[in-house]
């Protein structure tokens, strides 16, 4: 844990129960991230990472029926804020934009990444931009730690696709276990 860095990935408003983006567990899943938080600084490790997703206003190919189909979504700034639980970690720590799935493509978050032991992965959507993210980590030649209940997906079918995706990397380029089994 000392030497890793944790990504919370686009834990915004949108992805809480009733929203139009929601996820299985979204709210369950940023309780257990802030005690991986609180665990990473009482371990004097402050490397921790938070993105979200932005519509791009000049999208290009495939992502401009995208955002035409979620103009409602991009036009909300609720709904495209972080999750309040994680205001005061926010003042800490930095937040980065993007306007694609994975989160290696901000620039400060590869460099980051490539300076840790392990990237610990966590936030929403799991087989989405989580999953985008954990592929371009293993491309840029990085371990992932998975945390299965620090990530939420739409459903459970759709995690667990995620899961069995991800296990057959497990424990070459990935590393799946649980917050309780991280913090251990």
């Amino acid at each position: 844990m000392k030497n890793d860095l944790l990504l919370v990935t686009d834990m915004q408003n949108v992805y809480t129960k009733g929203q139009k983006w929601a996820c299985l567990d979204t709210e369950g899943a940023a309780e257990r991230i802030l005690s991986v938080i609180r665990a990473m600084e009482q371990a004097g490790n402050d490397q921790i990472i938070f993105t979200r997703f932005l519509a791009d206003e000049h999208p290009e190919g495939v992502w401009k029926h995208y955002n035409e189909e979620n103009a409602e979504v991009n036009a909300s700034v609720w709904d495209n804020e972080m999750l309040p639980q994680f205001a005061d970690a926010l003042g800490r720590y930095p937040l980065y934009t993007k306007s694609v799935y994975s989160s290696l493509a901000i620039p400060e978050v590869l460099e980051a990444a490539r300076k840790a032991e392990r990237v610990v992965i966590t936030g929403v959507v799991a087989e989405c931009c989580v999953l985008s993210t954990v592929f371009a980590l293993i491309d840029a030649g990085i371990y992932v730690v998975y945390l299965t209940d620090g990530v939420s997906g739409l459903d459970r079918e759709k995690e667990a696709a995620t899961e069995l995706i991800l296990s057959g990397l497990d424990p070459l380029h990935v590393h799946m276990m649980t917050v309780r089994e991280y913090l251990q």
